[in-house]
C-alpha cells in the first residue's frame, strides 16, 4: 500500500468542456475517466483536488445565441447547465465546477494577459490567414486539409485582423529540452513523437491570443476592442481556480500547483504540451507533471457526431442501463493508446456477460448459498485447502495490477483485471462445487470455508470496483452486511467477519432484453435526430455581425454590375475561376474562389454584382481587377445575380 500518500496533494483536471451544445457520451468518456482516477487516489489517502467546468467564450457562442434569439450569457448558462447535470447523473466526484464567465477568473485572465503583454511575451500586430469560424482556429494554405480545415473539414475564409501575439519562438527551445527532458511530460510517447516532430521541431509560430471580430469574451481592459482569445483564456482556468494571481498567488495555489495531471482529448494536447507550457514559462510558473491525451469513442467505426444523427448522450443510456453500467462501460471499452468504439449491440453484450452473468451472478449466488446452508450466518474459515491460497494470491496479485494500470491510465486494463477476479472467483465456485459439499455434514466446514474466502474475494471485488462503479461498490458491501471497504484492508485476506450475518440476495443487475432496449433506443434517436437537425439548420444560417463601420467607410466601397463574358478554371488551382467580365468601362478581370460550387458555363451571360475600386492583386499568376459578391446559405454559395435589363457599369447605392 501507498504509505506516503496520506495527506499528500493530488491535483488532477480535465479540460474544460466548449459551452456550444449539449455534450455526447464521448465527450463523457473525459469526466468518468478523471473522476475514476480521483476515487482511487482517494481511497490511496491522497488529499485530492479534482477539477471540471467549462470553456464559455468566443465567436461560435455569439453565432449560436444568435440562432436562438439570447444574450451569449443567457445560452452559456443554459448549456454549462446541461453539462454540469451530465457530470452529476455520472456520479462523478469533482471538487470545483469553474465556468470561464466566473468573474474571479475574467480578473486573473486580464492580469495574465497584461503582465505578459508589459514584461514583452505579447506584442501587437496583425492576423492575416485563412479562418474556421466552429474550430475558432486560424490556418495557413499550407495547413488545409483538401482546401478545407484540418481539424474539422469545413470551409475557411480569408481574414484580416489586428491582433496580439504571443511569442512562442521566443521559448520554442527551452520547451523542447523540457519535453526531452522529462518521458512521462507528455503521456502517451505517439502523442510526445507527434507534439516534438510534427509542430515544435519544425519551428513555433507566434501565436494570435486577441481578436476584434466579435465581442463575447474577457476585454483587454487595456485596449478596447480587443477580447482575449480562447488560449490563454479557457487554459488560465487550471490556475485560476485555486488561487493564482500575478501579484500574489494563495496559498491553496501554493499547495496543489503543479497539477500532477491534465487528462484532455488527442485533438487538444498541442495546446496543452505547447501553448500551455509556454504560458506557464513566460509567468515563471511550474509546469504540470504530466498531461495524458486520451483516445476518442467513436460511434463503430465513425467520430460521433450530430451531424451524422450518431450521436448518443450519456443522460439518456443512464435513463436505459443506469450510472454504473454506462460508468463501465466507457471505462472498459476505451483502449489506452487507441480509439474505443461504442455500439448498442456491445453495450448488451458487456452487461449481459460482465455485468449480470459474472458478476452479478457471482455475488447473488453466494450470498443466496450462505442464507441457505447457514441460515446468512458467515462461517469460520476452519478447513482449508491449497486451493484457497491461489484464490487469496489472485486477490493480492490484483490489487497489485490494478494499481500499476490506474497509474499508467491503463483504465480498461484496471477494469478488466477487476471483472477477471470475479471470473476466477466464478471458476474456484465449479472447483470447490459448495452444493455438493452441503450434501455432506461432514464437509459443513469446508463449505463454510469455502463461502467464507468467496465473501472475501467478493469484498476484494467491491473495493477495488469502488473507483470506477462506486453505487454497485456499496450494494455489493451493504449485500455483505459488510463495512470494511478500506484500500488498506486489501493488504491482508480475512476482513470479513465470521459470525456475522449476510443480507438478502438481490440481484444487482438484471439481464438487458435486446428487443426491448432497441425499441427505446429507436424512439430516443428519433426524437435527437431530429431536435439536432433544426438546431443545425438554424445555427449554420446564422453568422456574427461584422464590426461596426461609419457610413464613411461603407462609402468608400464602389460595387458595380457586370456581365460575365467568358469565365474558366485558372490552371493549377482547385478553388478559383477566372472571370472576363463587361463592365461597361471597357473590361476586367476578376478571380474568385468559387470554382467548387459552380462550373464555368453555368455562369457565362449572368448579369453579377462585384467591388470595383479593390486594389489588383494575383493570383495564381492572374491578375484580379476586382471581387465577385456572393451569398452563403446551408453549407453553400451563391452568387449575387441581378436582372438582365441592368445596365453594366450600373453603380450600386
Amino acid at each position: 500500500m501507498c504509505k506516503n500518500c496520506k495527506g499528500k496533494p493530488y491535483y488532477i483536471t480535465t479540460a474544460i468542456a466548449y459551452t456550444s451544445r449539449k455534450p455526447h457520451i464521448g465527450n463523457s468518456y473525459e469526466i468518468v475517466l478523471t473522476d475514476a482516477i480521483a476515487r482511487y487516489k482517494r481511497m490511496l489517502g491522497y488529499d485530492v483536488f479534482f477539477q471540471t467546468g467549462t470553456d464559455e467564450h468566443g465567436q461560435k457562442i455569439e453565432m449560436y445565441a444568435q440562432a436562438e434569439g439570447c444574450t451569449p450569457k443567457e445560452y452559456v448558462d443554459k448549456v454549462a447547465g446541461e453539462i454540469r447535470d451530465i457530470c452529476d447523473v455520472l456520479n462523478t466526484s469533482y471538487d470545483y465546477f469553474i465556468r470561464t464567465t466566473d468573474e474571479k477568473h475574467e480578473k486573473i485572465v486580464q492580469k495574465i494577459f497584461k503582465k505578459l503583454y508589459e514584461q514583452g511575451d505579447i506584442y501587437k500586430g496583425s492576423y492575416e490567414g485563412l479562418y474556421c469560424t466552429p474550430c475558432e482556429s486560424f490556418w495557413t494554405e499550407s495547413q488545409l486539409k483538401d482546401g478545407k480545415c484540418p481539424d474539422c473539414g469545413r470551409e475557411v475564409k480569408a481574414a484580416k485582423e489586428e491582433a496580439y501575439f504571443l511569442k512562442l519562438s521566443k521559448y520554442q527551445k527551452q520547451l523542447e529540452e523540457y519535453i526531452e527532458s522529462r518521458p512521462d511530460f507528455i503521456y502517451p510517447e505517439s502523442r510526445k513523437k507527434e507534439m516534438l516532430n510534427n509542430f515544435i521541431k519544425p519551428g513555433l509560430q507566434d501565436l494570435c491570443v486577441s481578436r476584434t471580430s466579435f465581442k463575447w469574451g474577457v476585454p483587454v481592459d487595456f485596449d478596447e476592442g480587443h477580447v482575449v482569445y480562447v488560449w490563454i483564456d479557457a487554459l488560465s482556468n487550471y490556475i485560476t481556480s485555486i488561487g493564482y494571481d500575478p501579484d500574489g498567488s494563495s496559498e491553496m495555489y501554493k499547495k496543489y500547483w503543479p497539477a500532477d495531471a491534465h487528462i484532455i482529448g488527442k485533438d487538444i494536447v498541442r495546446f496543452h504540451t505547447i501553448y500551455w507550457p509556454i504560458m506557464l514559462m513566460a509567468l515563471g510558473e511550474p509546469l504540470p507533471k504530466q498531461v495524458y491525451g486520451h483516445p476518442w469513442l467513436l460511434f463503430g467505426e465513425d467520430k460521433m457526431s450530430k451531424s451524422r444523427g450518431n450521436v448518443i448522450y450519456a443522460d439518456e443510456l443512464v435513463k436505459l442501463i443506469g450510472v454504473d453500467a454506462v460508468r463501465y462501460y466507457l471505462l472498459s471499452e476505451m483502449p489506452f493508446a487507441s480509439d474505443g468504439s461504442i455500439t448498442y449491440d456491445t453495450i448488451i453484450e458487456r452487461f449481459n456477460s460482465d455485468l449480470a452473468n459474472t458478476l452479478g451472478n457471482l455475488v447473488n449466488r453466494t450470498i443466496a448459498m450462505n442464507n441457505k446452508y447457514f441460515g446468512g450466518v458467515i462461517q469460520e474459515p476452519s478447513a482449508s485447502e491449497p486451493l484457497d491460497e491461489e484464490l487469496k494470491q489472485f486477490c493480492f496479485d490484483t490489487v497489485k495490477k490494478v494499481d500499476e494500470y490506474i497509474n499508467a491510465f491503463h483504465m480498461s486494463d484496471a477494469v478488466e483485471a477487476v471483472i477477471n477476479l470475479a471470473k476466477r472467483c466464478n471458476k474456484y465456485i465449479d472447483e470447490t462445487t459448495p452444493w455438493v459439499l452441503a450434501k455432506d455434514e461432514a464437509s459443513l466446514p469446508r463449505l463454510g470455508t469455502v463461502l467464507y474466502n468467496l465473501l472475501e474475494a467478493i469484498r476484494f471485488v467491491a473495493v477495488l470496483i469502488a473507483p470506477f462503479m462506486p453505487d454497485t461498490s456499496k450494494a455489493i458491501l451493504a449485500q455483505m452486511n459488510c463495512e470494511e471497504s478500506s484500500y488498506d484492508s486489501l493488504e491482508n485476506f480475512g476482513a470479513v467477519k465470521a459470525g456475522a450475518k449476510v443480507g438478502e440476495a438481490v440481484p444487482i443487475f438484471a439481464r438487458i432484453d435486446p428487443k426491448v432496449l432497441y425499441a427505446e433506443i429507436e424512439e430516443m434517436q428519433k426524437k435527437n435526430a431530429e431536435n439536432e437537425k433544426a438546431i443545425e439548420e438554424v445555427a449554420d444560417k446564422v453568422e456574427p455581425v461584422a464590426e461596426a463601420i461609419s457610413i464613411d467607410d461603407f462609402a468608400k466601397i464602389d460595387m458595380r454590375v457586370g456581365e460575365v463574358k467568358a469565365c474558366e478554371k485558372v490552371k493549377k488551382s482547385k478553388k478559383l475561376l477566372k472571370f472576363d467580365i463587361d463592365d461597361g468601362m471597357g473590361g476586367r478581370t476578376i478571380v474568385s474562389g468559387i470554382a467548387q460550387y459552380y462550373e464555368p458555363e453555368e455562369l457565362v451571360g449572368k448579369k453579377v454584382v462585384f467591388v470595383a475600386n479593390l486594389k489588383p492583386v494575383k493570383l495564381c499568376g492572374v491578375e484580379s481587377q476586382g471581387m465577385i459578391l456572393s451569398a452563403e446559405f446551408d453549407g453553400g454559395l451563391q452568387v449575387i445575380t441581378v436582372d438582365d435589363n441592368k445596365i453594366n457599369g450600373s453603380k450600386l447605392c
